[in-house]
């Protein structure tokens, strides 16, 4: 075990921590969420990981994106994770995919891997890479933000959550009504990060069948059954 990983040691199993490596997870937006997902994820150990947004950077993501900075304004989000991770842990083989997914690409992106993580702001694509991670048998983990408040769960093959949640809802304006904080967007992907690191080990007591929701405004945590 290298001694980069050796602060993972007791929380996860000698064992564990060598499966790490073997593990695809794909990551479907590289901003607020993706951004702090792909560095946990990446500093775990897990061994690839794909980064997928079709977005650049601007001027507006400097107060939460993580791999955003004054320097890359314009730059590919997808690339910007792969380049940091590559100075972060050289063992992760990263793949950086600027295209948005679509019905056309979905299902070639999302084959192959372990988990697929949802660091998305629109239900539209939230609801197609839910349908077809289900029809590739992936375990999805869910997260949004909206201001100070924030949700995470485990969709399971199968069992789909967001005709559940998401009826009638425009995440995206009520994001552009409650604005978006950096502490809200880290809260949230650490949470997603872990419950896919519980699902690729097969451990319990993931976020299966409910959903865990926070207000940090209130400093309140919550978890419901759906």
């Amino acid at each position: 075990m290298k001694r980069r990983y050796e602060r993972n040691m007791k929380a996860l199993s000698a064992a564990e921590n060598e499966r790490l490596s073997g593990f695809k997870a794909c990551v479907v937006g590289c901003g607020g969420l993706g951004g702090y997902v792909i560095e946990h994820l990446g500093r775990l150990g897990i061994g690839h990981i794909t980064a997928v947004d079709g977005d650049v950077f601007e001027e507006s993501n400097l107060n939460r994106q993580l791999f955003s900075d004054e320097t890359v304004l314009g730059e590919s989000k997808a690339e910007q994770a792969k380049l940091r991770l590559g100075k972060v842990n050289s063992d992760v083989e990263v793949t950086a995919i600027s295209e948005f997914l679509t019905e056309d690409n979905c299902e070639k992106i999302l084959k192959g891997h372990d988990v697929v993580i949802d660091a998305l702001d629109n239900v539209a694509v939230r609801l197609m890479i839910e349908n077809t991670a289900g029809k590739l048998n992936i375990p999805l983990i869910h997260g949004a933000i909206a201001g100070w408040y924030g949700q995470v769960c485990v969709i399971m093959p199968g069992a789909p959550v967001f005709c559940k949640i998401y009826q009638g809802v425009d995440a995206v304006g009520i994001e552009n009504e409650l604005g978006n904080l950096p502490f809200t967007a880290a809260v949230a992907a650490s949470i997603e990060a872990a419950e896919a690191v519980k699902v690729m080990l097969g451990r319990e007591d993931v976020l299966t069948g409910k959903i865990l929701a926070f207000d940090l405004l209130g400093g309140e945590f919550e978890v419901f059954e759906i």
